[in-house]
This record gives structure tokens, sequence and C-alpha cells, in this order.
């Protein structure tokens, strides 16, 4: 006999649903689909992570304008939104999308008194996304006590848009923020949700700046989905206020950084978190790298690197 095969697919975390009756621990394999990745758009296999662990990085052909990381950021990666072309037909989309999770898909996973502060929590995430995760300042200015807050992003975690990215600790003795930081799963999505589109990411370097982070996170993400060996993703603040954007941890302990700048110009002190990092753990560390707005792959030290943002997504 030939065990049956098939293929389940939905819009909630398989693995969080209150409702499942069995398990199906042994008998299943969960593959969480995200949006596309930017190589998946183009038609190629991403081997950032792979290069990433090697250490080897080569200039490409590839170029990148602020407009073009803005074109990209405001556009996302869920393939309906891709293909509308006009953005007051992609914004329809969101909110339809937004509309159709947050009314159905959650309240068939729990009841949830006041559905219509999700819209307005979410929206709240969004103006936050790639900082911490204080779910003081959020409960204040959202109006959510701090069990129906943290009841509430679970469940906006289950649907898939929201993740929170861990801190990681090298377990050395150090004094380090332990909170997470919060990502929207798509800055399509984000854009949307704060009335953002490319012209004002490009005036907003600060806005850039953050969308540009979840970006980033959310590209690592698809792309250790199929990437070999795996790793996993954190992020890393010290008490005193040095912070590296991305950890990446694989399984042997070995640990490569990733620190995210929009500017196409960078100083030895965009190094320094970076440096530290490496300083501390010394054969653990891989590589450090700043991923900037610029063209070309920089050497910047021991094991430390100036490469530019379109990397990310070439084959």
């Amino acid at each position: 006999r030939r065990p049956g095969r098939f293929l389940l697919t939905g819009s909630a975390n398989v693995l969080t649903l209150p409702r499942l009756s069995e398990s199906l621990a042994g008998r299943m394999e969960v593959i969480p689909l995200f949006p596309f990745s930017m190589g998946e758009l183009a038609g190629t296999r991403e081997r950032f992570v792979t290069r990433l662990f090697d250490g080897t990085f080569a200039n490409t052909k590839l170029t990148t304008t602020t407009q073009d990381l803005a074109t990209r950021l405001t556009r996302g990666g869920y393939p309906e939104a891709i293909q509308r072309k006009a953005e007051d037909r992609r914004s329809a989309w969101f909110a339809s999308y937004l509309s159709t999770i947050l009314q159905r898909d959650v309240r068939d996973l729990a009841r949830v008194d006041a559905l219509h502060q999700l819209p307005n929590l979410l929206k709240l995430l969004a103006t936050r996304t790639a900082g911490l995760a204080n779910l003081a300042d959020v409960g204040r200015d959202a109006g959510l006590p701090h069990t129906t807050l943290t009841r509430y992003l679970a469940l906006l975690e289950t649907v898939f848009l929201v993740h929170r990215l861990p801190a990681w600790s090298p377990h050395l003795g150090k004094r380090l923020v332990k909170a997470p930081k919060l990502h929207l799963v798509d800055t399509g999505l984000a854009c949307h949700l704060i009335g953002a589109d490319a012209r004002r990411l490009r005036d907003d370097r600060a806005l850039l700046g953050r969308m540009l982070e979840t970006f980033v996170v959310g590209e690592l993400r698809k792309q250790l989905s199929w990437s070999a060996p795996h790793a996993s993703l954190y992020h890393f603040r010290t008490g005193g206020g040095s912070e590296v954007d991305v950890v990446l941890e694989q399984a042997d302990g070995s640990v490569a950084g990733v620190e995210v700048k929009t500017s196409a110009t960078v100083t030895a002190s965009d190094f320094a978190a970076l440096q530290a990092l490496r300083d501390l753990l010394g054969k653990r560390f891989r590589a450090g790298l700043v991923l900037y707005g610029g063209d070309h792959v920089v050497p910047f030290g021991e094991k430390l690197w100036l490469v530019p943002i379109h990397v990310l997504w070439a084959p």
C-alpha cells in the first residue's frame, strides 16, 4: 500500500489552531508559504545565506536606486498585489485581504470580543515595524490591557500578518535587551496600513530605514525555508544601545550578523556593533555585513564586508 498524499492549504498556522483534533505528529510536514521573495519574482534561487556563512561575496551586474528600493517595499510580495500595477488597485486588494483575514479567519480561530480593535492595532504595529516589542507602550497607545494585547498579537502571528524576531544571547554574561522585535510579514501590507507610497519612503529616510529592515528580515526568513544548512533568526541589542539588526545562528553555533543601512555611503562607525560581536564570539563568528544602498562589495576588516542590498536577491 502507498500512503495517501494530500496538500492542505490555509491562511493560519496549523500548529497553533485550537480546534485541531489530531496533532498528526510524524505524519505531516508543515511548509510555511510566505509572500514571494525577490528571487522568486525574478525566477532565480537566492544563495545569500550560503554566501554569508561561507564569506564569499562578489560584485554583481545589478544596481539599486532609492526609487527601486521604495518601489519594491511598497509592492511587497503577495502574488495578487504584485499583479495589480495600478496603485489604487493594489491598495484595494490589500484592504480586501485584511478585511477577510481579520473579520473571518480570526473569528474562526478565537472569540474576539472587540474585533473592531484589530485593524487599529495592526496599523499601530505597522508604524512600529522593526521596533522593540514594548508591550506596555503598544498597549497604552492601542488602549488595550496587557492580557488582551498579548492574545491579539498571538492571533496576528497565527494568521501570518506579524512575526516576532527574538533577541539573541551569546550566554557570555553580557547585559542584553531580551525583548523581541516586531515585524510585519510583508512591507507592501505595512506601507498600505500607514498610507505610505514610494514617494513618501524616498522623502522619509527614517521610515525607509524601518521598512528596509523589515524587508531584509522577511527576505531572510523566506530564504531560510530552503537554505541548507538551516539557521535561526534573531536580533542583538545590548543594554548600552549597541545593536545588530539581524543575527543568524546555525545549529553548530556559527553566527553571522547583518546590519541594514539605506545610505549609499557608510563609515567605520556603522561596523562598530558587528566588530563588537565578532570580538565577543571569536571563532564562532563567521561574517558580518552592512547591507547598503551602494553598488560595490568592499572588505571592511577581518570577516566584515560592505555589501550592496541587491546581493540579497542575486542568483
